[in-house]
């Protein structure tokens, strides 16, 4: 991320949120930034993907932001292809490992059947006309960040469909990008208790909409 970043035309800045880790996450990135002062720590306590990404995005600064999971699976140097020149005139853009164009590398069968079937539940219960919702890499531009992840309730990793549900809610502009993703076999999701865990969070999106948990949503 440094060398690509530094090669950029743009100013730039990296916040990685830890979600209280118990390894040596924080105190590697800590000593990496002492030295590279383009990027910021944030500690927190563990809550979950959701709470991580929201206090992340929230405390950055940029025109664009763009969350990406830590493992890179989507190289870093395809973050060209959702900013000016390359893509404009949208407020979310999506990566999507669907889209025309897209390419996966390594992803055991099971785990695409996997991700298809709830792809088909999300789309069913919550957010229609999208080919990828779940993509851990999207770039929002600063205003619709702002106006959008207060609201989020839910702190695990259904907040991806949360956040779809809110742009389409306020009729915001999504864009989805094709990628390249390479599958991570270090990732720590369990195939079981985390779908049916992301599942509830899907259902809890409707719940709290149906309570007006979203209500004065502003228009950014």
């Amino acid at each position: 991320m440094r060398a690509y970043l530094d090669a950029q035309p743009f100013s730039s800045e990296v916040v990685v949120a830890d979600d209280g880790s118990t390894d040596d996450t924080a105190s590697v990135v800590s000593a990496f930034f002492r030295e590279w002062p383009r990027g910021r720590l944030l500690t927190l306590p563990h809550k979950g993907k959701g709470f991580a990404v929201r206090t992340g995005m929230l405390a950055a600064r940029g025109e664009y932001r763009f969350m990406a999971d830590a493992d890179l699976s989507m190289s870093i140097e395809q973050v060209n292809r959702f900013l000016p020149p390359h893509l404009t005139g949208y407020d979310i853009a999506l990566g999507s490992r669907e889209a025309p164009g897209a390419r996966r590398f390594g992803e055991p069968w099971l785990r695409r059947l996997q991700g298809r079937a709830f792809h088909l539940y999300v789309s069913l219960l919550v957010v229609r006309g999208l080919r990828d919702t779940q993509c851990g890499f999207k770039c929002f531009r600063g205003p619709v960040a702002q106006a959008i992840f207060p609201y989020l309730c839910l702190q695990g990793f259904g907040f991806d469909v949360e956040v779809l549900f809110l742009a389409r809610r306020l009729g915001l502009r999504l864009v989805e990008v094709p990628v390249d993703w390479h599958y991570s076999r270090g990732s720590k999701l369990h195939p079981i208790l985390n779908a049916i865990s992301m599942a509830g969070e899907v259902l809890a999106v409707r719940w709290n909409a149906l309570w007006g948990r979203y209500t004065g949503l502003p228009i950014p």
